[in-house]
């Protein structure tokens, strides 16, 4: 059969299966809705269950809560009603429940000692706080004892006893002298959980006269010490060993309860000589790693907020190496209440369901009681909406008038737990809780949501509309939350406009509206790319954006993730960000990041700063050779571009002293190099990095290094021998550069001797770079050969080379020089050559000598100048072709063989005249606009007619654009140098080639394009005389003559001065006065 348990368990499955409960309203916290909201009492804050005080304060005991109306608060001390009206000292703070109790006036904390419980009450019903158990905090002195002196033998255990006097809550022991100095703990010496001092075994240096325990007590903040131990230890040469035993705890086993949550202390101390070890084991199973600690020298087991599967058998182990022991230590976890589903406030409209559910674990397993409003539930009266099934209380059609806090006490021998849930019956019409008529922008194919706050009870139905249209939204592109908001999967352009969310229950309805427009987004479409500057140049990071045009934007730069500050240098544009004369602490990580009010973006890019490297340090030689030594130095920072190569340079205080002079350059991964060096130099070193953009400064220079000297290696460069006269050869060569010399006095021995003849070599030694052979025959060739030489001996010999001593001037001339097929432009000249012996040198050419004697057009200047062209050429009947002659012309020639310093005589004078030719381009042609519709064609003759000019031809056709019109051709006597050309129509535009011509034909053509009507400014040139602004001139000028002939007639009538033009010869009167003009002045009678 069921047991009652078994039945109640049954009802309550049998019910859950048979009832749809309604789901809770959850009350926003929205002002409005909770300043309108009619709610029980809820507590929001208490004081500790066990409430220990410092009697030196006043006593608070908090008691908060909230509630609609506001709640009003009562209390209970020891289970009966505490009259804070009767008692002076007491007092509760307005609109709280919190009580302060003061002892100013006098009293007794200790007179206020109990247990505590609040109620917080209004018009739906009454909450509670838990029972909060006050203590007052003591601090008892230690009890008066006379303590004997412990006289202990060395090697044996000892415990001094602490027994601090019991306080409230207890007090924190430990050991110290007379001197507040901490007594040392080890392995061997350590202070037990109880406050006792354990000693494994004495040695004779824990005698001593102050072994002190004290006791500190914390909420006096005071410490007690008790009467000092005095240890006198009894030494023998010879101390016994002995095997592990137990001080703590005392045999084979023990046990131990802990609660859940809490902390678990185990402790061994053993005793023996040598001072043993402590191990911990768990019978059937490990101990828990992550949990487990180990303190007082492994003596202390510790695990932090023990479980249920922290239960079991614990086996502590002391050994050394006389023995060991063991001692088990029994331990169960025992659990106050804790909550698995703490009841929770429960909000329903009418005619709704709901439950209460009260679940609590424990050891032993906790006893559930439940109360209504602070009175056991059994005898409230009874409620056909209301059924307790053990932890659950079901509610079925809940009406108005049926709110209350109900109260679930969860308890066992080990605590108790206490939760308020009130059952509240709302009935409330729906309600917008979200501003109205909200405007809300969005990015293009994003995911959106609009929100619709809203509250009611019961809870109202949401539908969405668009442009208050159509059916409700949902489904598709659109999804409605419980909580109203609706979300567009992907908002597009055609989203845009008003949306309405409508909640509507039995109780009323209301609405509100969500104005959405779609906005593209921001982005940038030009981003900032990684890049490499030189010290000193300029970089520029590019961020070119695009945004929606109604949305205001805003760029902003950020360098390694902090906002940049651009100060005086750096410049920042709406597309990019400059940054001039870049150093090292440009370099960094830029982002542009634009934002609008809706959206932004950023892009990133790094900024590397190139430099040269620094110089190589720290240079050394060794390897010393004859001719070589290893150099080695240590490279400089590169700056960010990797070292190319390093540049070696010397410099030698003998030949040019302060003077650097490349040596050799070495891939950028060496860092020693072997040098070849030259003899008789003394040496010095330095090093440039060079990388891609540039060379390092220098390094210092090495110390010298001095080599032997050698006979040359060297054999002087550019021997050769020619003639300065016609009866010497001068020798000259190179001479041996610095660093070939090898050693000091060098000189050079130099041979030479006819070729061809056997005859013996002549020879000089000289210091200089060259040596002249006197008395020679003109013009025959030599052999000669060098050879460099110094103290240490003579150098390799050249090779023999060909000289040739110096010319004379050719003898004879060319002969029979004659002219065949002459055209406009060309003549085929011949001669015969001369004997090469009489040329008396090098043959260089045959320079023919030509000039335009004159033209056979009548009266035309030229010029005389001579020219000169070259043929070489050793066949026995030479010829060539003169070119670029000018047509219809005299020309006059002859011929001189030359060599490389003199010409021979000249040959016969040859004349010959050019055929007729096609004349040049005119020397000048314009085009001028005269009027409206007619154009003017000016040009003049040739400069070069080439032959008798017959005229000229023009050739016209109308342009627009690509398009040409058909060719027209107009002729012209050659004394014509102008056209005129009517214009059908004044924008026609025409093109022009005008050329010369002769009787062979046309010449070079000089084609102009006729100006453009509107670009122009004598197009619009026409005869002033018909314009009105001159006609009105002419006539004003007219009529101020007319005026001014007409004031000197009437003046002239008054009498005045006029000439005398008689033909005889007057005699004047004596008196008349006769002006210098000629004029006199009469007057008639």
């Amino acid at each position: 059969m069921l047991g009652q348990g078994g039945h109640a368990a049954l009802a309550l499955m049998s019910l859950l299966l048979l009832w749809r409960e309604a789901t809770p309203i959850e009350v926003p916290q929205d002002p409005k809705i909770q300043q309108d909201l009619k709610q029980p009492p809820t507590i929001v804050k208490q004081s500790v269950k066990d409430y220990i005080v410092d009697p030196r304060d006043n006593i608070i005991i908090e008691c908060e809560a909230k509630g609609n109306p506001v709640p009003t608060f009562s209390w209970r001390r020891n289970g009966k009603f505490f009259n804070i009206g009767k008692d002076p000292r007491v007092t509760m703070r307005k609109r709280s429940g919190t009580l302060e109790i003061g002892f100013r006036s006098g009293g007794r904390p200790e007179d206020y000692e109990g247990e505590y419980q609040c109620f917080a009450s209004n018009d739906f019903g009454v909450a509670l706080s838990n029972r909060i158990l006050l203590r007052v905090s003591k601090a008892p002195l230690w009890p008066k004892e006379v303590l004997e002196p412990m006289v202990v033998t060395e090697g044996s255990p000892l415990v001094l006893p602490c027994n601090p006097p019991p306080g409230l809550p207890p007090p924190l022991t430990f050991w110290m002298n007379s001197a507040m100095n901490s007594i040392p703990q080890d392995k061997r010496v350590s202070m037990g959980l109880n406050g006792n001092l354990f000693f494994s075994n004495v040695i004779a240096q824990d005698a001593n006269t102050d072994y002190s325990c004290n006791a500190r007590f914390f909420f006096t903040h005071t410490i007690q010490q008790k009467n000092p131990f005095t240890l006198k230890v009894q030494t023998s040469r010879r101390v016994a060993e002995s095997t592990p035993t137990f001080l703590s705890p005392a045999g084979s086993e023990s046990s131990k309860m802990v609660l859940r949550d809490e902390q678990l202390l185990l402790e061994c101390i053993a005793a023996g000589l040598p001072t043993p070890t402590i191990k911990w084991f768990k019978k059937g199973g490990d101990l828990p790693g992550q949990k487990v600690k180990f303190e007082n020298f492994n003596k202390t087991l510790k695990i932090i907020s023990v479980s249920e599967e922290d239960a079991g058998e614990y086996v502590c182990m002391a050994n050394n190496q006389l023995g060991s022991i063991r001692h088990s230590i029994f331990v169960q976890v025992k659990a106050a209440p804790y909550w698995l589903d703490k009841p929770t406030d429960l909000v329903l409209a009418p005619d709704e369901n709901g439950r209460l559910v009260c679940r609590a674990n424990g050891n032993p397993k906790p006893n559930i009681q439940w109360l209504i409003n602070g009175q056991p539930i059994d005898s409230s009266p009874p409620n056909p909406s209301r059924q307790v099934l053990v932890d659950t209380i079901i509610f079925r059609s809940v009406q108005m008038g049926s709110s209350a806090v109900y109260q679930c006490n969860a308890s066992n021998q080990h605590g108790y737990l206490l939760a308020n849930a009130f059952v509240s019956v709302l009935d409330m019409p729906p309600r917008m809780l979200g501003p109205k008529n909200q405007l809300i922008k969005v990015i293009e194919n994003n995911r959106t949501f609009l929100d619709c706050p809203f509250f009611g009870s019961p809870l109202p139905e949401l539908r969405w509309f668009k442009n208050g249209q159509g059916s409700g939204l949902d489904g598709g592109q659109y999804r409605v939350y419980i909580n109203g908001t609706l979300e567009i999967k992907k908002a597009r352009a055609e989203d845009e406009g008003t949306y309405t969310c409508v909640a509507n229950s039995i109780l009323g309805t209301t609405e509100n509206q969500v104005r959405l427009e779609v906005k593209e987004p921001t982005r940038i479409v030009r981003a900032p790319e990684h890049q490499s500057a030189i010290r000193g140049s300029m970089a520029r990071f590019d961020c070119k954006v695009t945004s929606d045009p109604s949305l205001p934007t805003t760029v902003a730069w950020a360098k390694d993730d902090k906002p940049l500050y651009l100060g005086w240098r750096l410049r920042k544009d709406e597309e990019s960000l400059t940054i001039p004369n870049v150093n090292e602490g440009d370099e960094g990580t830029y982002t542009c990041t634009v934002k609008s009010e809706i959206d932004q973006d950023s892009a990133s890019a790094r900024l590397t700063v190139l430099d040269r490297p620094d110089p190589p340090t720290d240079l050394d030689m060794s390897d010393a050779a004859a001719r070589s030594v290893r150099l080695t130095w240590i490279p400089g920072n590169d700056h960010r571009s990797p070292i190319t190569e390093f540049l070696v340079q010397f410099e030698e205080d003998r030949w040019e002293p302060g003077r650097w002079q490349d040596l050799s350059t070495y891939p950028g991964d060496l860092n020693s190099v072997i040098l070849q060096l030259a003899p008789y130099v003394n040496y010095q070193f330095r090093v440039i990095a060079i990388n891609s953009v540039g060379q390092s400064k220098p390094s210092s220079p090495s110390q010298r290094y001095r080599t032997n000297g050698a006979a040359p290696d060297a054999i002087p460069k550019g021997l050769r021998g020619w003639g300065s006269k016609k009866d010497n050869m001068e020798i000259t060569w190179e001479p041996l550069l610095d660093l070939e010399r090898n050693g000091p006095n060098l000189h050079y021995n130099v041979w030479w001797r006819r070729k061809d003849l056997g005859e013996e070599w002549s020879n000089v030694t000289t210091v200089g770079s060259k040596h002249i052979v006197h008395n020679t025959e003109t013009y025959v060739p030599y052999e000669i050969r060098i050879q460099a030489r110094n103290e240490y001996g003579l150098g390799p010999e050249s090779n023999v080379v060909i000289g040739y001593s110096g010319e004379d001037k050719p003898t004879d001339a060319p002969t029979d020089l004659r002219v065949s097929r002459v055209n406009s432009t060309k003549a085929n000249i011949h001669w015969k050559p001369v004997d090469p012996n009489t040329i008396q040198g090098e043959f260089k050419e045959y320079r023919l000598y030509y000039w335009r004697e004159s033209s056979l057009v009548p009266s035309l200047v030229v010029s005389k100048e001579k020219k000169t062209k070259g043929f070489y050429s050793t066949m026995a009947q030479p010829s060539g072709i003169l070119s670029d002659l000018v047509p219809y012309s005299k020309y006059k020639m002859f011929m001189v063989v030359a060599n490389s310093r003199f010409e021979g005589p000249p040959s016969n004078t040859v004349e010959f005249t050019t055929m007729e030719g096609v004349p040049d381009a005119p020397r000048f042609f314009r085009i001028n606009r005269r009027s409206f519709d007619t154009i003017y064609l000016e040009w003049d003759r040739p400069l070069e007619p080439n032959g008798i000019l017959i005229g000229y031809q023009l050739k016209y056709q109308t342009v627009n654009g690509s398009r040409v019109g058909q060719p027209q051709l107009e002729t012209f006597l050659p004394n014509a140098t102008d056209f005129s050309l009517r214009l059908p129509d004044r924008s026609t535009r025409y093109k022009f080639y005008l050329s010369a011509l002769t009787q062979v034909g046309a010449g070079e053509v000089y084609a102009e394009e006729s100006p453009h009507f509107a670009n122009e400014a004598y197009i619009d040139q026409v005869d002033i005389a018909t314009q009105g602004w001159f006609i009105g001139l002419m006539c004003a000028i007219a009529l101020i003559i007319l005026i001014l002939l007409i004031v000197c007639f009437i003046k002239r009538s008054r009498g005045g001065k006029y000439p005398v033009r008689d033909k005889k010869d007057l005699p004047l009167d004596p008196v008349d006065q006769k002006d210098q003009d000629g004029s006199f002045d009469y007057q008639s009678n």
